[in-house]
């Protein structure tokens, strides 16, 4: 029996590494291939409309060149097509196969700049990641709520935690997988642009559908069956009443009083099966008979939009205890209605958390102490938004949760020597913060609107500060290449005068002058080049003039050699202008090492011998006349009256970089396995750090490249502006003596929420 050509056997297609999958459930492994078979059907769509696409583009092409890359761009993508295909599945399914994995601790892979790409993101690179963030977000707006599903269902099946992100079926994941199968790809950017619009009109946009499907799936074999969507009429209903939950696009919430949904119920129970042990504290400083009555979580949103309002201005410090602030108006609402009244567990157990999520905040040492009281005041804000939707603690992507990462990730490089008053981002968070505490009552939609009020800046502040980043790093760059060409020319000098007397002019003019010639030509051509050779045979060939010989054929050489000598100088000189001035001083004290040369030649000479006056230049007089020549009976005295000052080179010669005094001083040196170097391996690039300049000032710069061949750390602030270099073991010895500080730069409330269910965790197990 024949096979059907149109069946496609996925099995081989794939290396047996990734077939290695066994230890999935049989539900999730349907569901994975099931997927992998959509997906691929979808690839095919997208390159056979590729060609299509591509030719259009090239039709409306505006030169031959343009039109050439798209032609190019077509047929590197049929031939490559295949492996991208089978590279986009391997990738997937090896996604699927790591789920049940647990993975071994790996040591931290750093990231590095090397001299040959001392760029951070490239501007190719920067337009890729905004593209790939574009089509992910257009996925998240439109079906979060089922890929929430899925990702929760998947949660229940494997070993390891999903999130939405890291998904294999997620847009974040496939689009990765995606752009690792294209890497082959020789195309620039705008086709590769072109490619990624297909890959999400054809790939991403049927996601929708997968991801029911996928859920259909695993509500049929019986995971998580009462984890329903929202219908559609609810979602209708919902997008109606935005004071009673944040409504994200195609998303819905119960108002308040109304049940949550299955995935919200789990994810706050854990949290509350922590807190029961913190319940209570509310009313620790005051009896509370049984019969109180719990007031309602919409009575509960007054007292806190009162306490809100009534202090819209004050700075919060760390004595601030939002608890005890409630204790009191809910002592003066038991006196009036002359009834005891208390905070509902569910709100006690919401008041407990966020209490305890700022007091991480505001002991948080990444945090500059200047903007900790800004920070501090979103404390009440951000408890109503809780109150409201207790998906604020297990939704990452909530737009009060993000707005205050955003503010945090943003606030990092701020110094405390930083004028708040003039600086923009001070008060672009000062204003926001108002924002909230004097409009925000129960409509989280306010959230929403700051966030993307906030993108929109922190997006151009970054693009300022890239671009003055980038300027730091080609500066960089370009020092560290005349540095290393120094060091060519310095071992160049050193090898060839190093012990060596020599006329002292002649010492002079290489250090001065000829040295600079060397520089350039090196930073031109580089050490392989014919051009590097010949600037060092010139410089071989003037030391060999000046020195003693003896020989008959040395002197026919030396005739031989000059002119062209003395030509390759002048012109070396000349493009690396050189002081016209000072040349002349070097040539004329040159001519006069040369004929002293001849001098010391002993009579009588061959017949027909070239004359003495062919050791001027071309374009120089006659250096001596046809009476010096046939005197050959000077004395020997006068001879040894007019020798050049020698001198003998005993010191190595170094080059100083234009702006230096001195060489640099040698620096302390740290054994291998000291700590405080395995602190600066462990840095990366784009790390924070914090160096304490003296006792009162601290400084926080961003490890913006690690220049390889020198060793040179580069730092800049959050402008992009250098404000320190370091070399590997400088910046050890900081970290030795405590000076450098790494900040952490991972998500404010996430470590916040970390820290606190850790401490739960220990309390419980206490």
């Amino acid at each position: 029996m024949k096979n059907d050509a149109k069946v496609v056997q996925l099995a081989k297609t794939l290396p047996e590494a990734s077939l290695s999958a066994g230890r999935l459930p049989f539900a999730l492994a349907k569901v994975r291939d099931k997927s992998a078979q959509q997906l691929k059907v979808s690839l095919q769509a997208l390159f056979d409309n590729a060609d299509d696409t591509l030719f259009e583009m090239a039709d409306r092409a505006t030169s031959n060149a343009e039109q050439n890359a798209f032609f190019e761009a077509m047929r590197d993508l049929r031939l490559k097509r295949k492996s991208i295909e089978r590279g986009f599945l391997e990738k997937l399914f090896a996604a699927f196969a790591n789920l049940n994995q647990y993975e071994i601790g790996k040591a931290p892979q750093l990231d590095s700049v090397s001299f040959d790409s001392l760029s951070l993101v490239q501007n190719d690179e920067l337009e890729e990641s905004v593209a790939i963030d574009t089509m992910v977000a257009k996925v998240i707006s439109r079906a979060s709520r089922p890929l929430g599903h899925l990702t929760t269902r998947l949660n229940t099946q494997v070993s390891k935690k999903l999130e939405d992100k890291t998904n294999p079926l997620g847009p974040s994941a496939l689009c990765e997988f995606f752009l690792d199968a294209c890497r082959s790809l020789g195309v620039e950017i705008r086709v590769k642009l072109i490619v990624l619009k297909l890959f999400e009109k054809y790939v991403l946009s049927s996601l929708d559908e997968l991801y029911v499907e996928a859920n259909d799936s695993l509500v049929a074999a019986g995971v998580l069956p009462d984890l329903k969507n929202a219908s559609p009429q609810r979602r209708q209903q919902a997008r109606g009443t935005p004071s009673h939950a944040y409504l994200g696009e195609g998303e819905t919430r119960a108002p308040l009083g109304e049940g949550y949904s299955g995935e919200v119920q789990e994810a706050f129970g854990v949290l509350q099966e922590l807190l029961s042990q913190t319940r209570g504290s509310i009313s620790y400083r005051r009896e509370v008979p049984a019969d109180a009555m719990p007031i309602s979580s919409h009575d509960l949103m007054r007292l806190l939009s009162h306490l809100q309002h009534q202090q819209p201005a004050q700075q919060v410090s760390d004595e601030f205890d939002l608890r005890q602030q409630l204790e009191q108006l809910l002592s003066r609402a038991s006196a009036k209605s002359g009834r005891a009244r208390v905070v509902g567990e569910v709100d006690e157990d919401v008041i407990n958390l966020v209490s305890m999520l700022f007091e991480f905040i505001l002991d948080d040492r990444t945090l500059p102490d200047s903007l900790k009281a800004l920070i501090a005041r979103l404390q009440i804000p951000m408890l109503k938004v809780a109150v409201l939707d207790k998906t604020f603690f297990s939704r990452g992507s909530h737009p009060a949760r993000r707005l205050l990462n955003e503010i945090a990730s943003a606030s990092l490089g701020w110094g405390e020597q930083d004028d708040a008053q003039r600086d923009s981002l001070y008060q672009k968070i000062e204003n926001i913060v108002q924002r909230l505490l004097n409009d925000f009552t129960d409509d989280p939609a306010i959230f929403a609107e700051l966030l993307s009020d906030f993108l929109a800046f922190t997006g151009d502040e970054r693009r300022r500060s890239d671009l003055l980043e980038q300027r730091t790093r080609d500066a960089e760059e370009g020092r560290v290449r005349a540095e290393l060409a120094r060091h060519q020319v310095e071992h160049a000098l050193n090898d060839r005068l190093l012990g060596r007397t020599l006329p002292e002019v002649v010492v002079r003019l290489l250090q001065e002058a000829w040295s600079k010639v060397m520089l350039l030509t090196y930073l031109k051509s580089g050490g392989d080049s014919e051009e590097w050779q010949a600037v060092l045979s010139t410089m071989d060939d003037l030391i060999w003039s000046v020195e003693s010989h003896e020989e008959p054929e040395d002197r026919l050489r030396l005739l031989e050699l000059v002119p062209g000598l003395l030509k390759s100088l002048r012109d070396g000189l000349t493009s690396a202008a050189f002081d016209p001035f000072s040349t002349g001083e070097f040539f004329s004290q040159l001519e006069a090492l040369h004929v002293q040369a001849f001098q010391r030649f002993k009579r009588p000479e061959p017949e027909g011998e070239i004359e003495p006056s062919a050791l001027a230049d071309v374009d120089e007089p006659a250096a001596l006349d046809a009476e010096a020549e046939a005197d050959v009976e000077l004395e020997d005295d006068l001879i040894l009256a007019d020798l050049p000052q020698m001198i003998e080179v005993v010191e190595e010669i170094v080059l100083l970089a234009p702006g230096e005094s001195h060489a640099p001083e040698p620096e302390i040196i740290l054994p291998d396995h000291d700590e405080a170097l395995q602190q600066v391996e462990n840095l990366r690039v784009g790390s924070w750090v914090e160096i304490q300049e003296d006792a009162e000032h601290k400084m926080r710069c961003k490890l913006a490249a690690i220049i390889k061949p020198t060793g040179k750390y580069i730092f800049v602030n959050r402008t992009g502006m250098k404000v320190l270099e370091k070399t590997r073991m400088g910046l050890a010895v900081e970290f030795r003596r405590g000076a450098v500080r790494l900040l952490d730069d991972a998500l404010l409330f996430d470590r916040a929420l970390e820290s606190v269910i850790g401490n739960l965790r220990r309390l419980k197990g206490a």
